[in-house]
């Protein structure tokens, strides 16, 4: 498999083949591998960080109904609770990378995990809308120290050839927060209201907090950088030239433009006729988010079938083939529906943001912060725009939403190709997907 494949560099479509020599060959590399010492705690302790990140970042999102009716105020104006957050963080990420490229990665994690928590212990008393949006987005701010310093504690802490899998690991962490998060608050909300909802959630995500700052090894292979703006301005210059990062920039925020656009706006469509379900049910409704577990932690070995490339194209094929189905009117396809786009998308994003880790060879943090900037931008206006498409054209306004942004994942990947393709001096032939 070329780079052309998926218009990647040869260090990053390298991993797959290497991946078939033991770890044991290269005793001088003492950075972490499955089955050597601290693997297993650091792979537990950034799950577990992962979880309190989308539990708390999408606390709300699940209950957006009931804050609607609560507060008085249409789908389009609850959905900047969700908005708030994620729009916090891609603003705040770059920032907060830096203090980790000084600070260490470590540090910077365990205070934004204090001051999310103790945020998300004030988001119930919130006593208006504006109220809580603010906090929200304060909250999201916080937050935006834990994705790109993850990424590169562990491109800086994990062998190359076992870093999908350990990224995986985190994004599965991911998708049981953003799971647990909403199916707690469903049902919680049901008997107690969505003030009580967002309360238990952060009270969860202060356990998970703790129990991580516990396990988490300190880290063997960090070298403080400079925070001087100079030195920050022409690291992010040198990422945003390098073709390769941008494309897989733009693929993460289409991805998370799918994912935010469906998941805020799935509540009020199962509270409509001819569904009609109560919160709790809608809130188990994100047990799906299971399947998005299992497809992220076995991104690395579907890179190693499909290629980057190959598997792009399958999660975006997947996350497609979901929206299409969600149309139906049966609750039963629908359901499948949100399987499939679940699937593909942490598929996706799992793919995507190890790639991202592995191109960046100086500048890890701000690479992988440009990544989380482009992704949960994405993910603001997937919220954004999927309300307002869902208060237009209904369920079928979002769908018209994420099928465009699936077919843009598409364009940019082929259109990679291609480019790498013209770069190596190989004729452009019609594209098709690996053997």
């Amino acid at each position: 498999m070329t780079p052309a494949d998926t218009g990647a560099s040869t260090v990053v479509d390298a991993a797959p083949a290497a991946s078939a020599v033991p770890d044991s060959v290269e005793p001088s590399d003492s950075r972490m591998a499955p089955g050597g010492p601290g693997y297993r705690r650091m792979s537990f302790a950034l799950f577990l960080a992962g979880v309190a990140t989308f539990a708390l970042l999408y606390s709300t999102q699940a209950l957006l109904p009931l804050i609607s009716g609560d507060l008085g105020v249409t789908a389009s104006d609850a959905s900047w609770t969700v908005a708030a957050a994620t729009g916090g963080l891609a603003l705040f990420v770059l920032p907060m990378s830096a203090l980790s490229e000084r600070f260490g990665r470590r540090t910077v994690m365990t205070a934004s995990l204090a001051v999310a928590v103790t945020v998300g212990l004030l988001v119930p008393f919130a006593p208006s809308l504006p109220a809580l949006v603010a906090l929200r987005a304060v909250q999201g701010a916080a937050l935006a120290g834990l994705p790109a310093s993850a990424t590169a504690y562990l491109a800086e802490e994990v062998r190359p050839r076992a870093l999908v899998t350990a990224i995986g690991l985190f994004v599965a962490g991911n998708s049981v927060g953003g799971m647990s998060g909403r199916v707690i608050t469903g049902w919680v909300a049901q008997e107690w209201g969505w003030r009580v909802a967002v309360g238990v959630v952060g009270l969860v995500a202060v356990a998970c907090a703790v129990a991580f700052r516990l396990l988490l090894p300190a880290p063997r292979h960090f070298t403080p950088g400079s925070l001087r703006p100079r030195v920050l301005v022409r690291t992010v210059r040198d990422h945003l030239a390098n073709p390769l990062l941008r494309r897989l920039y733009a693929i993460g925020a289409l991805f998370m433009t799918v994912f935010g656009g469906v998941y805020t706006v799935i509540g009020y469509r199962l509270t409509e006729a001819p569904f009609s379900l109560p919160q709790g049910l809608i809130g188990s409704i994100f047990l799906v988010y299971l399947v998005g577990t299992v497809s992220a932690s076995t991104a690395g070995r579907l890179v190693g079938r499909l290629g980057r490339r190959g598997a792009l194209y399958l999660g975006a094929g997947t996350t497609a083939a979901g929206l299409l189905l969600s149309l139906a009117p049966s609750l039963p396809l629908v359901l499948l529906g949100l399987v499939l786009i679940t699937a593909g998308f942490f598929a996706g994003h799992a793919v995507a943001s190890s790639a991202v880790g592995k191109t960046a060879q100086h500048g890890r943090a701000q690479a992988s912060a440009l990544y989380q900037s482009a992704y949960y931008v994405g993910s603001s206006a997937g919220s954004t725009v999927g309300a307002v498409a869902f208060h237009s054209g209904g369920w079928a306004g979002t769908v018209g939403v994420g099928v465009l942004a699936v077919l843009g994942v598409v364009v940019i990947t082929v259109s990679g190709s291609l480019a790498a393709r013209r770069a190596a001096g190989t004729p452009v032939r019609a594209l098709s997907l690996p053997r």
